[in-house]
Formats: structure tokens, C-alpha cells, sequence
């Protein structure tokens, strides 16, 4: 798993960075990728990376102020030109629907292939034989979520060298057993799949919030996760401020990163009042309390590895 931010900063564009925009590439043998939210620019910005809308599978929104939000229609009209589009679904808080279709009927906008919106509650809201997506309210000055994509786990490994030892040989013995699936021989002893099966490797977990004041769900979404990606809009000794705006200081985030016991938090969404030189002490001044913590850019790529095999 791939994830790529296309705009990290909060509010407005400045020269250096673009409103909010992350899309993450799903691994082999998928071939698609999803994107969280799509601010005004969006599809600008994606001309820039290897992406292709085509490629673009589902879309989630965490809520619907402009810098989330207002890149959507052109994106989502764009992608009508790109040859083998299929269906796309589009997820978010209630009002998404109407809002894309008063822009497509005043635009007069038809697209060539099927668009899903989906309007969420909380709950798992989707979920696939590869993963799973939950969604939670979080605080915000708006109905606001966050999204937590689960991958599922995978079977363990297979004990090649026992296999070879009773005369089972690479082939479709070996999907049955990786399948869980007991295997019986010509001379009819019996091949237990759980005897020759490693226990299953736990899959990936990704999470990534929308504009948020700290709240127990950011916590909760974000439990034992590989990659927590959260707003750091203000400062450590902002708090004030960012309470009263609905969203959260670097300290807070990496607050919720410790408690959650994250692998790696990567923030983003930065007041335009800092410059790089800034938002790296911003990163210094909270080592202290989660130390494997990364300021996104536009254009960052992050890697999920898999977890190591049993």
C-alpha cells in the first residue's frame, strides 16, 4: 500500500502546498486506487503523479467545507474522458448527494459511467473479500469523519519443507491448504491445512481523519494502526484557538498517536501561517511524546509494508 498526499495545506492553497487531497494505491494484485477528500485543485495536482482516473476506484469525503470539497465536481467530470473509466463511489456526510447533483444539473454535466454516492453513518461502510472501511464522527465545527481501512489478514505461510517430506508437491495442493482446506493423499492419510499452515498474518490498518478537535473516536479509529494520518493545524500553546475552530495542535496529534500505539503518524493540514522551516520544529517540539512522526508535503509518498510473515 502506497499513500501519496496531494494537498497538506488548511483553508486556502499557498505557493508551497495545496488544499486537501490523499489518495492511497492498493497493493498487488489490485490495480486501483481511492482517494480521502478532493479540494479545489485536486485533479491538478494528480496530473503531476503516475495516477490514473480511470484507476480511481472510490472516493471518501470526511466532510464539506471548501478545502475538502471543492475539487470534486471538476475531478469527477474530468474522469468521464479518461478511456475505461468504470464505476466510481463516492462516500460521505449527508448532503454530499445533493450538493454534486445541483452542481451537475446547473453545469448541465452528464458523465459515461456510474456514479455511487454514498451518504455514511458510523459503522463499517464497506467492506470486500481484501478490505475493510469504518467510518466515526469526529469534532468538528461540521458533521465531520474519519476512515479507517483495515486490510484483512492473510493466510500464513506454508510449510514447504514438511509438505516436500510427505510428497506433496508446489501446485493446487498447496492453494487448497493455503485455503484452509484439508487435503486428502492417494494413500489416504489426511493433511491437515491448520498442521502445515502458519497463523494468519495480521493485514495492514491505515487511518485518516478529517478536521478534528481530539475526541475519543480519533483514538479509537486509529488503534494499533500502521499509518495515522491527522490535521496538525496549530502550534503546541495553541490549543485555545484550535478548539475554537474545531481542529487540533501538532501535540494533540501525536497525543492521539501514543495513545492509539500507532506505528507512524504523518501530519498534515497546516495553517498557512508556518513555513517548512516552522513545520519542521513543529515536528522537534513533540518527539517527546511520539517520536516516529512525519510532516506530510504535496507530493509525499508514504509506504505501508506488510507485516513480516509467521
Amino acid at each position: 500500500m502506497q499513500l501519496q498526499f496531494l494537498g497538506t495545506s488548511a483553508g486556502r492553497p499557498t505557493k508551497e502546498r495545496n488544499v486537501t487531497s490523499i489518495v492511497l494505491a492498493m497493493p498487488e494484485p489490485h490495480n486501483f486506487f481511492w482517494m480521502f477528500d478532493a479540494g479545489e485543485g485536486t485533479q491538478h495536482r494528480l496530473l503531476e503523479t503516475r495516477l490514473k482516473l480511470n484507476k480511481l476506484e472510490r472516493i471518501f469525503i470526511t466532510h464539506l467545507h471548501g478545502d475538502h470539497l471543492y475539487g470534486l465536481p471538476g475531478l469527477l467530470s474530468s474522469r468521464t474522458y479518461n478511456e475505461g473509466s468504470g464505476p466510481l463511489h463516492v462516500y460521505g456526510p449527508k448532503g454530499l448527494r445533493s450538493y454534486i447533483e445541483c452542481v451537475f444539473q446547473t453545469s448541465k454535466t452528464h458523465l459515461n459511467y456510474e456514479l455511487e454516492v454514498i451518504e455514511v453513518e458510523e459503522g463499517q461502510i464497506f467492506s470486500d473479500d481484501s478490505f475493510t472501511v469504518e467510518a466515526a464522527e469526529l469534532d468538528h465545527r461540521i458533521r465531520c469523519f474519519g476512515y479507517r481501512i483495515e486490510e484483512r489478514p492473510r493466510p500464513g505461510q506454508l510449510n514447504v519443507d514438511l509438505l516436500s517430506r510427505l510428497g506433496v508437491l508446489p501446485g493446487p495442493s498447496y492453494g487448497k491448504l493455503k485455503r484452509g482446506e484439508d487435503l486428502t493423499l492417494p494413500n489416504g492419510q489426511i493433511i491437515y491445512s491448520s498442521e502445515v499452515v502458519g497463523q494468519p498474518v495480521k493485514g495492514r490498518i491505515v487511518t485518516i481523519l478529517g478536521d478534528t478537535c481530539p475526541c475519543d473516536n480519533a483514538t479509537s479509529l486509529a488503534k494499533d494502526a500502521d499509518l495515522l494520518v491527522h490535521e496538525a493545524t496549530f502550534a503546541a500553546g495553541m490549543e485555545e484557538k484550535a478548539a475554537a475552530y474545531g481542529h487540533s495542535t501538532i501535540l494533540q496529534a501525536a497525543q492521539i498517536a501514543a495513545d492509539a500505539r500507532v506505528k507512524q503518524l504523518a501530519v498534515t493540514h497546516f495553517s498557512s501561517r508556518f513555513d517548512s522551516t516552522e513545520v519542521d520544529a513543529l515536528i522537534q517540539s513533540v518527539n517527546a511524546v511520539f517520536s516516529n512522526v512525519v510532516a506530510a508535503h504535496d507530493f509525499l509518498e508514504l509506504s505501508v509494508p506488510k507485516q513480516i510473515t509467521s
